[in-house]
């Protein structure tokens, strides 16, 4: 029996069979020609990992017989060319094209990388093992943290945004070479739900994990929803519905009649009877608060399975009993098996402005603040102009500019290969056709971003791209010879994202570091030579922290000197802003509608169609416009050129361990384990501060929010005549009587928490630091394992790693 029959069998599932398949002594080759019903027969005596074995086993053979086939059909292929094949449809099997093509790819990180890499796991497993027998003294205690810390896995967000029918599931289901997993078609995408979409890492089947709102939740929504019903009824009885109105209750109406059918309306008066359990018979999940987990063998199957979680059925009639349950989820994973684009990365499919319900808003948040980049999506036919993806872009900026972490906006227009019909339909003259119009809607966008000041004030020229793609021309390849789609770049950007280079450089470094600590404490002489290293490193440290701490005081001054200037012009504008706002030109009476809606959900309200109305983003604004450049320089992306946060005075940190291991040969691992510590911790610093510097910059909007909360608690009170100039009264009220005070405390909680920040990078250096010094250096333990041929061969590894990075510079 190999190594391969061996990861199958636990792959799928069946590891305590090994044993049985060893005696047989079934190997690779036996194990694709195993298909004689009494052989298997021989190797199982239960029913349940027989039935479990013979589908497994099924799809391997088909997936072999399939690569075969196409060995045949295209002998001569070159690289370039069969990669292009390869991508056509989905395997009938469940195999993704898009993996098979990117197993065969040589771009990312090599297969002896990987080996090498999952070779100094299993190293550092057989590491950690011995010291778990050892005594738990401090230093073992510290090195068994130290191992466990190397296991963490760090994963890229991929925000997709775009309108329904912009072709955002067809898109994502291309770039992954998966035709069927995100379900179009008769079925329209929900504004409220947002799917995920990652690597299944622990077996082959595709996987839909779906997260519910709470019971809570949703009686108070529907609460929420019964009021608004009952007072829409009575205005229309008396003829004073407004537009605004009539768009609310088409919300309602269409949530309510997914879930209850026409059942809602006769129930709604006396909402407690929408939460009798039968409707929730398919789902007990959703009552006992738990996730639902779908599964199936192909993309297709699966997103059968869940496309009621987040679509609804665009198409009148049908089956009247059949309800679609979006109203009630949160989120769903889904998990696509085979998948080495997915690997460190994860696309999550988001709605353009988030949600009313509360906690499915706050998710919605996190993950745009958490996404590395953004894909734009609206069809190529005037994607210049359109509205709607450039307010959904506006709208986000502050989440994922200089209050989130976004390196890379993506514009895409979708359905490139849709162009008017010629005379002459000949390859050539579509192609030609195509690429103009590609070409055109290019300059067009990259002319509109330039004209987009918000959003230039968060992202430079260099940050923005492009692309033209059409996911249906890419899986037919009718015309992809001549690369008239840009999906394989998009893919490329991926690939590039989900390099794991980097993470097997810091695995191997970080373990380097541990193994060399381990050794050098056993090799102690008991000479002075540490105490004279270690006081030249806590001085050398002294003066570093000093460096650190000064630029930060540096940037406090600077952004204290435009809050000043923020406050000032805050004050002297808010009652006129304000004044317009709430006076819309066209609004009249109509307007009121919208208001409620505002001061309901705390100065936020999300129409169904438009753009995102923020009250306390717009009181802010000026607040948070005189420090978004200083922001920005202080906080850049993390883009190519930048020096990283604060002038780069954490990048440039350093304890001197390189030039000092020269002059201390006998404490040479020792130091070298200080100087991977010292690498790590700089990485860990930038993660801490990127994470805190998009609470910074929210906490001027949030402060605002609070502050206005009490006026917008009042306003939501009142009703029947005269209700719209009571509550523009109220408002207006509120800012003028707290206007010198609200405005200066928003921007001395921005100070206070960049002061925290400041300390607890500077206690963090100093702590981190202090202890890698004290354990590695002033510490005496014999207990520790002999690691000197394990040393030898991750050196090894480490060396080759540093030879292709410096290769590659």
């Amino acid at each position: 029996m190999d190594d391969f029959v061996c990861s199958k069998l636990t792959e799928w599932g069946l590891e305590d069979w090994i044993d049985r398949f060893k005696e047989q002594r079934i190997d690779k080759e036996s194990l694709y020609l195993l298909k004689d019903k009494e052989d298997v027969e021989k190797l199982f005596s239960k029913v349940g990992p027989k039935l479990k074995f013979k589908k497994r086993l099924q799809r391997l053979q088909n997936e072999q017989k399939h690569a075969e086939d196409d060995a045949q059909v295209r002998p001569s292929t070159s690289g370039t060319a069969k990669r292009k094949l390869d991508l056509q449809g989905e395997s009938s099997k469940g195999q993704s094209p898009t993996s098979k093509r990117q197993r065969e790819s040589t771009s990312g990180p090599s297969s002896d990388e990987h080996l090498n890499m999952q070779h100094v796991k299993k190293i550092m497993g057989r590491v950690n093992d011995r010291l778990q027998t050892q005594q738990p003294t401090n230093l073992n205690k510290f090195l068994k943290t130290k191992i466990e810390e190397l296991k963490e896995d760090k994963r890229e967000l991929v925000g997709v945004f775009g309108k329904t029918g912009a072709g955002k599931s067809s898109l994502i289901n291309a770039v992954l070479g998966e035709k069927n997993l995100l379900p179009s078609g008769s079925l329209r995408a929900c504004t409220s739900v947002m799917i995920k979409v990652e690597a299944n890492m622990d077996n082959s089947e595709y996987v839909a994990e779906i997260e519910f709102i709470t019971k809570e939740e949703w009686i108070t929504e529907v609460w929420d929803m019964s009021q608004f019903v009952w007072n829409a009824d009575h205005k229309r009885a008396a003829g004073a519905a407004a537009a605004e109105d009539k768009n609310e209750y088409s919300v309602i109406e269409e949530k309510l009649s997914a879930l209850y059918g026409e059942e809602w309306k006769q129930k709604i008066q006396v909402h407690e009877n929408l939460m009798n359990p039968r409707y929730f018979r398919e789902i007990p999940e959703f009552l006992n608060l738990k996730m639902k987990t779908l599964s199936a063998d192909t993309a297709k199957e699966l997103s059968e399975q869940f496309a009621k979680y987040t679509r609804t059925n665009s198409k009148q009639g049908g089956n009247k009993e059949e309800r679609w349950y979006w109203p009630l989820v949160k989120s769903v994973t889904v998990k696509v098996p085979n998948n080495d684009l997915l690997q460190h990365v994860t696309l999550v499919d988001l709605p353009g402005n988030g949600d009313r319900n509360k906690s499915r808003d706050e998710m919605w948040k996190e993950i745009v603040g958490d996404c590395s980049a953004v894909w734009i999506v609206t069809e190529i036919n005037r994607a210049a102009s359109e509205t709607e993806a450039w307010e959904i872009l506006d709208g986000v900026t502050s989440l994922i500019g200089n209050g989130g972490q976004c390196q890379n906006i993506h514009f895409i227009c979708t359905k490139s290969d849709c162009i008017e019909e010629a005379d002459d339909n000949s390859t050539d003259t579509v192609h030609a056709g195509i690429k103009k119009r590609n070409t055109d809607a290019k300059e067009e966008v990259n002319s509109e971003f330039r004209k987009q000041n918000h959003i230039r004030t968060h992202f430079s020229e260099d940050t923005f791209e492009v692309f033209t793609v059409s996911s249906k021309e890419f899986l037919q390849r009718k015309y992809l010879e001549k690369e008239d789609t840009e999906i394989p770049k998009l893919q490329e950007f991926l690939k590039n994202l989900n390099d794991s280079h980097s993470e097997t450089v810091n695995y191997v470094s970080g373990a380097h570091g541990i193994l060399s600590l381990i050794q050098g404490a056993r090799c102690r002489d008991g000479t002075n030579t540490n105490t004279e290293v270690c006081a030249e490193l806590e001085n050398n440290m002294k003066h570093r922290l000093q460096e650190v701490e000064k630029v930060i005081e540096e940037t406090y001054k600077a952004f204290k000197e435009c809050l000043d200037e923020g406050v000032k012009k805050s004050r002297s504008s808010c009652e006129k802003e304000l004044k317009f706002f709430l006076n819309p030109s066209g609004g009249g009476s109509a307007f009121h509608g919208t208001l409620t809606c505002v001061v309901r959900n705390g100065g936020i309200h999300k129409p169904k169609k438009g753009a995102l109305i923020d009250l306390n983003m717009k009181l802010s604004s000026h607040l948070t416009g005189s420090i978004d450049k200083e922001f920005r320089n202080t906080f850049p992306q993390q883009t190519k050129g930048q020096c990283g946060p604060f002038n780069g005075v954490i990048n440039s940190f350093s304890l001197g361990t390189e030039g000092l291991i020269e002059k201390y040969k006998d404490v040479e691992l020792q130091l070298i384990f200080l100087k991977t510590e010292e690498d790590k911790m700089k990485t860990t610093l930038n993660q801490m501060i990127r994470d805190k510097k998009k609470l910074i910059y929210r906490s001027v909007t949030e402060t605002i929010k609070t502050n206005m909360q009490t006026s917008y608690e009042k306003a939501a009170t009142f009703s029947g005549q005269g209700i719209l100039d009571n509550m523009r009264f109220t408002l207006q009220k509120h800012v003028h009587d707290s206007k010198d005070t609200m405005f200066k405390q928003a921007g001395e909680t921005m100070l206070k928490k960049l002061k925290d920040l400041k300390k607890e990078i500077l206690d963090t250096l100093k702590k981190t630091m202090m202890e890698s010094i004290e354990l590695s250096l002033k510490t005496d333990d014999h207990s520790i394992p002999d690691v000197s041929a394990e040393l030898v061969e991750v050196k090894k590894y480490y060396n080759e790693l540093c030879s292709s990075q410096d290769e590659e510079h």
